[in-house]
């Protein structure tokens, strides 16, 4: 008897002969039909001379895709996409010399109820009437689902982002907008221009369209922090954005490195995978993560808010600042995030004591499932991006924080290494 085995394709992670330096990407929802259109340029430095370009779609349609030059000739590319492998091909007849240049696509998508990439998360007003919010989630990793790009963590590049969306809507990105015009053609649209983000992964991306109200502190450092909520609940923000402001500010002292953005926006999203996403700039969270009643909300969910804001403001230097080359070193973003928020939340109140349930609150869960048959080291070599995902657990997490707070009690807060 014999059996024969079909090969496996490898998955293959993106060239480096053609790298992004800066996307400027515009985007227009429709929050009636779900979907989205879009156009990018993208300044790339060509490291080596090739007819073709690989980097990351998925549920896009990409209607064309031309290649200029610095002497402003055009080269039309032929697309070619993996779905499998959430790839697209772009050929050219000529090869593309070593140099810069700016690869041009325009694009289509949906606004999934996948809670994946770019997506609608739905809501109602103080009124009852039922409406639509466009939001994103690009970890991990799904920016590509709302544009063409290198999906990559090591792949970073600045982004300039567009929006053009209905005028009685909020608009919000990383960055600061620079230019808020009514839109030419239409009176109901508004075109929102963002100022160019840090050097960043594309995971770190967001962009979101709806209604919200929010509040607001400036930091002494000079950093505006603001807290969106839904509409009508602006009071349950206000503990939030004490947690918020002091975190900042906390961190930005311990490391001895500035906050590099203008503004840190928090942002309470009805829809969302995780509990909270660390985009630089501009942080989602589920409600009951950062809402806070200021009459009825219990002693263990403010403790529980205080401990995920802290959590996502440290990762704006672990994670955003500095940032894993590939997501086999996941444990160390979330580990390095989980560890430092327990030093901020002590930091800030002290009378939580918040460092006696450390063992209850992360050893102890990560030794519960490291106990089990299925468990696996806190680094795991990642193959394929549908790995990913099976990496956000109490090892990667948890296990790394109490690895990282063993590291911490021997080496202690103050060292010199020279």
């Amino acid at each position: 008897m014999t059996t024969s085995l079909t090969a496996v394709k490898t998955y293959e992670r993106l060239p480096k002969n053609v790298i992004p330096q800066l996307y400027k990407l515009e985007l227009t929802p429709n929050l009636e039909n779900f979907t989205f259109t879009g156009k990018e340029d993208v300044e790339v430095s060509i490291k080596e001379s090739t007819n073709q370009v690989i980097l990351n779609a998925s549920q896009l349609e990409i209607q064309k895709a031309l290649f200029k030059d610095p002497s402003g000739s055009t080269l039309k590319g032929n697309v070619t996409l993996d779905t499998k492998d959430e790839k697209v091909l772009i050929k050219f007849d000529e090869s593309l010399k070593i140099g810069t240049g700016t690869i041009s696509i325009a694009f289509s998508g949906i606004l999934n109820d996948q809670m994946k990439g770019f997506y609608r998360s739905k809501y109602r007003t103080p009124s009852g009437e039922e409406r639509y919010a466009a939001t994103t989630q690009f970890a991990a990793p799904d920016a590509r689902r709302a544009f063409p790009c290198w999906d990559e963590p090591a792949f970073k590049a600045q982004f300039e982002v567009t929006l053009i969306a209905p005028k009685d809507r909020t608009v919000l990105s990383n960055t600061e907008p620079v230019q808020q015009v009514q839109h030419p053609d239409n009176a109901n649209l508004q075109i929102v221009k963002f100022a160019p983000t840090p050097i960043m992964s594309s995971y770190l991306l967001a962009f979101i369209v709806g209604e919200y109200d929010f509040l607001e502190t400036i930091t002494k450092n000079k950093t505006r922090v603001r807290i969106y909520t839904p509409v009508g609940k602006k009071e349950q923000g206000q503990y939030a954005l004490e947690i918020a402001s002091k975190s900042l500010t906390f961190f930005e002292d311990y490391f001895n490195i500035p906050f590099p953005l203008s503004k840190l926006d928090h942002i309470a999203i009805p829809d969302i995978a995780y509990g909270a996403m660390e985009n630089w700039g501009l942080v989602t969270y589920r409600e009951a993560r950062v809402l806070a009643d200021p009459k009825n909300t219990s002693a263990i969910n403010r403790e529980q808010t205080a401990i995920t804001i802290a959590h996502e403001t440290a990762h704006q230097w672990f994670g955003n600042l500095v940032t894993m080359d590939w997501w086999t070193d996941l444990w160390l973003n979330e580990g390095f995030a989980s560890f430092m928020e327990y030093l901020a939340v002590d930091s800030i109140h002290p009378e939580f004591d918040i460092w006696s349930k450390f063992a209850s609150y992360a050893a102890l869960p990560a030794l519960k499932l490291d106990s089990l048959r299925d468990s696996h080291p806190i680094e795991v070599p990642v193959s394929h991006p549908d790995d990913i995902d099976s990496l956000f657990d109490l090892i990667s997490y948890e296990k790394g924080a109490s690895i990282i707070r063993m590291c911490h009690d021997w080496i202690g807060d103050e060292v010199n290494f020279l």
